[in-house]
């Protein structure tokens, strides 16, 4: 089974969300969205999702319109293939290398990819500079704009809200806390200030791991972490790593888990 995390530029239209969601009919999961990073992260299941949603997208959302505290390339941004039991990296990887072919020819997106060749970050600092689209056209779509396709493992993205603090400090703890399992950028999202985060080795830096780190180097500078946001969900094995008693704090439970998803289905 492979999950997919389309990643949407689109927050705050509830109406219009509710849309492009419902194009997975059954196999969709999870919806996050947020208003001030103006996103939604749609988790769904399987290749056929993953276009009806896309094809949602790109024909209702126009770039142009688009304003939001998150980086984006696209109106569908990101759009990885994650191998769950069952599944194969290999069959993941094949996977992104259809929807990128399926995106560039049916709607003309250029198609950037990410994976075995580089990471999204490199991704987000290359596109349309150094780096041109590995599929389709050269130029970004009038008004889609272009697609970061990628094939990863699963991952946790995690946001930390900080107080006490301004915006100036919390890019700095964002960029103290990286290193081997933590991907961070410091926002400032409406009037509050986030660590904004992707756990990428989340079976050994999960979300108290990250908590801890981001709460200590909050506290040497005078400010203090006042709250925890799960964007999407947790693998049951992460979870697990967590003791219970920290589950409220850190915005975790059972529900959120993607084999309790799975399984309701």
């Amino acid at each position: 089974m492979l999950e997919c995390v389309i990643n949407v530029s689109e927050g705050r239209d509830l109406g219009l969300i509710t849309r492009i969601a419902s194009a997975a009919g059954s196999s969709l999961l999870d919806v996050h969205s947020d208003p001030h990073h103006n996103r939604s992260v749609l988790t769904v299941v399987g290749e056929t999702a993953a276009r009806a949603v896309t094809s949602v997208a790109v024909a209702e959302l126009d770039l142009r319109e688009h304003h939001g505290v998150h980086p984006r390339l696209g109106v569908v941004d990101v759009v990885p293939f994650v191998a769950l039991d069952g599944s194969t990296l290999q069959q993941a990887l094949e996977a992104r290398d259809r929807f990128a072919s399926w995106l560039s020819e049916v709607h003309e997106v250029p198609c950037f990819l990410y994976g075995p060749e580089r990471t999204l970050p490199d991704l987000r600092r290359e596109a349309f500079r150094s780096l041109a689209p590995d599929v389709g056209p050269p130029a970004p779509h009038p008004t889609a704009g272009a697609t970061a396709v990628g094939q990863r493992d699963v991952l946790v993205a995690f946001n930390l809200w900080i107080d006490d603090a301004d915006l100036s400090s919390v890019r700095q703890i964002a960029a103290d806390s990286r290193g081997p399992g933590i991907r961070a950028l410091g926002l400032l999202v409406g009037d509050r200030l986030q660590v904004s985060m992707n756990l990428v080795e989340p079976t050994s830096v999960g979300p108290a791991e990250a908590a801890d780190r981001v709460g200590a180097l909050a506290q040497a500078r005078g400010a203090q972490v006042v709250g925890a946001e799960l964007v999407g969900l947790i693998p049951r094995s992460v979870l697990d790593r967590v003791p219970r008693d920290r589950w409220t704090e850190l915005d975790l439970s059972d529900a959120r888990t993607i084999e309790a998803r799975v399984g309701a289905r």
